[in-house]
């Protein structure tokens, strides 16, 4: 599943997945860390990709994460036990990062597994139970916290910078160039 239908307000509404990071769009990035995924359901608008996804909305769109995320589910032609998660800001995460997540929800009675950062906050990256994400109209105005707080959620540290996402013209400027911010992220402006 990836989330690419969000506002990008702190990148003045640019549409993130089309965003370019080595001569390739952010949710290129994404599709190629979902390779392993038998099916691939992309919430936001459609776009030509590489490999066949299925696009969906969230209705109404702008409901946030959590009811992308619902939507997705509900477009989903299989029935999976769990459902990898990505934002599509985030290209730094690969196969093996959604191996680790995957691996660490599945190993175990976890409700799901969630990519943290250098300061421990989880990301939009993760693995989850299908059967605990609520159906279509329940999740909007949800907080996406709401599934990634639960008692059981295991939490994957970070290899390297994997756990960066873009969510400013700042952090788009840091992706082209190949330069990283040691600051962590709570500690940015």
């Amino acid at each position: 599943m990836v989330l690419s239908g969000g506002s990008a307000t702190r990148l003045d509404g640019a549409d993130k997945a089309t965003l370019e990071h080595h001569g390739r769009s952010l949710l290129e990035h994404a599709l190629d860390a979902l390779v392993e995924a038998s099916e691939v359901v992309v919430v936001g608008p459609a776009m030509p990709t590489s490999r066949p996804v299925t696009f969906t909305r969230e209705s109404p769109p702008g409901g946030g994460p959590l009811a992308g995320l619902t939507a997705g589910v509900a477009a989903l032609a299989g029935s999976p036990d769990l459902v990898v998660v990505l934002a599509v800001d985030m290209p730094r995460v690969t196969a093996g990062t959604v191996a680790r997540l995957v691996r660490a929800a599945g190993d175990s009675d976890a409700d799901g597994a969630w990519l943290v950062d250098d300061t421990g906050r989880r990301q939009l990256a993760g693995a989850v139970r299908r059967l605990l994400v609520p159906a279509p109209g329940a999740a909007d105005g949800l907080p996406m916290r709401a599934l990634m707080e639960r008692e059981r959620t295991v939490d994957v540290p970070p290899l390297g910078h994997e756990a960066d996402d873009v969510d400013t013209w700042a952090d788009v400027a840091r992706l082209r160039a190949g330069s990283i911010d040691p600051t962590p992220r709570a500690e940015r402006t």
